[in-house]
């Protein structure tokens, strides 16, 4: 046990706890001040829900003894034997590597609620998040993190690329298209009505993501330094080019975009933060930035009513920063890890394109299910008329705002 490594893995396990209710506020500023309670509400409860999920089975569907390549055993059912003794290859309590792991559960349902903001009912949410979490984040995980097939063929993904933000963003598609559009959306106006939160909660995502990247080292150490320096590299890169291509092609840059491209770098440089130098982040966050902000565009051509650009940031931008692994890996700075392409190993780049293919494929799938299953059981979409209402009232009984 080194204790130096034990307080920094805590400070980044309450570091990525902050990045939820960030999250909220990031999801509450975009959308209409009659929805902003359910908004901030859905992100919130995901630390109830997941949390109970994570202790009781999900920890052990993650972790456990292999089955299959597909899923952890049953060897930390309830937490069974999960306690102070250092995780094996690590410096840290196997306890706290179990509530680090359990920060980045709780955040990934939450994010794909952006994509269906406005219009679900709160029963039909906490059904989807109970059942995706348990058959679709566990397995995934399991897969990268828990020795699953991904990690037993040289797939790299050192904090979630592919995990978290590929995952959730497939399912975000499919629920944005199986739930359908917002009433009136694209025929009137459907603006933001605080900017200023979603700002306050991209500068709260910004700082939990160094727990999240730097924290995956899981130990105080020169690969934790690099994931910090390249998030916030990449961060900054993503934030300018987002902010400069709208401001090229709309005419003026915004708030939105600036907040909206520091997400997208934030998470395009997820997958190689242990893995990629500082140069290399420069390149991942421009292009990531532009990416992710014409990905933004399309949908309104391609017509799904994705709110809040789950799709466009995380599924767009978890993948091109997958492949950007796979291009700018270096031993070099991470002799743990594998040279990309641009290091002479092409081999690299096409692990990271079937591991996203897989995950894509997976998640879409199991996702359609399990929305359609709840459509029938209990239907997904709140009554045209609360819609119109709003669901801060029609589903709570409560109001944002007196004014």
């Amino acid at each position: 046990m080194n204790t130096g490594d034990t307080a920094f893995m805590l400070i980044a396990t309450a570091m990525v706890m902050l990045m939820t209710p960030g999250l909220a506020l990031f999801y509450g500023g975009m959308v209409r001040s009659k929805n902003v309670l359910s908004t901030l509400l859905q992100s919130f409860i995901c630390l109830g829900v997941v949390t109970i999920l994570w202790v009781l089975f999900g920890y052990s569907m993650a972790f456990g003894t292999d089955v299959g390549g597909l899923v952890g055993g049953l060897d930390y059912l309830f937490l069974r034997g999960v306690g102070l003794e250092p995780l094996e290859g690590s410096t840290i309590p196997h306890l706290l590597f179990c509530a680090f792991q359990l920060m980045f559960a709780v955040i990934t349902p939450a994010l794909i609620t952006g994509a269906f903001a406005e219009r679900i009912k709160f029963s039909a949410f906490l059904l989807f998040t109970i059942l995706w979490t348990s058959l679709v984040y566990f397995p995934v995980c399991h897969w990268v993190w828990g020795g699953g097939w991904i990690s037993n063929h040289g797939g790299l993904d050192f904090a979630g690329g592919t995990v978290i933000h590929i995952n959730s963003g497939a399912a975000a598609l499919v629920a944005a298209l199986i739930i359908g559009k917002r009433k009136g959306w694209g025929r009137e106006a459907i603006h933001p009505h605080n900017l200023g939160m979603t700002l306050l909660g991209a500068g709260i995502l910004w700082f939990g993501w160094f727990g999240f990247n730097a924290g995956s080292a899981l130990a105080a150490d020169g690969i934790a330094v690099n994931a910090f320096m390249v998030t916030q590299v990449a961060a900054a890169c993503a934030a300018l080019s987002w902010l400069l291509a709208e401001w090229l092609f709309q005419g003026k840059p915004t708030v939105l975009g600036a907040a909206s491209g520091a997400v997208a770098g934030l998470v395009a440089i997820t997958p190689g933060a242990g893995f990629v130098s500082p140069m290399a982040a420069i390149a991942i966050g421009l292009v990531g930035g532009v990416l992710c902000y014409f990905a933004v565009l399309a949908k309104n051509r391609l017509g799904y009513d994705d709110a809040l650009d789950v799709v466009g940031v995380h599924g767009i931008g978890g993948l091109w920063g997958a492949l950007a692994t796979g291009l700018f890996a270096s031993l070099a700075v991470n002799p743990g890890g594998a040279d990309g392409l641009f290091f002479g190993n092409a081999g690299l780049l096409m692990v990271q394109v079937v591991d996203a293919g897989a995950t894509i494929l997976y998640s879409a799938i199991a996702s359609f299910i399990i929305l359609k299953a709840i459509d029938l059981l209990i239907g997904l979409r709140v009554e045209p008329d609360d819609e119109v209402q709003g669901l801060d009232l029609a589903q709570h009984s409560e109001m944002g705002y007196t004014l």
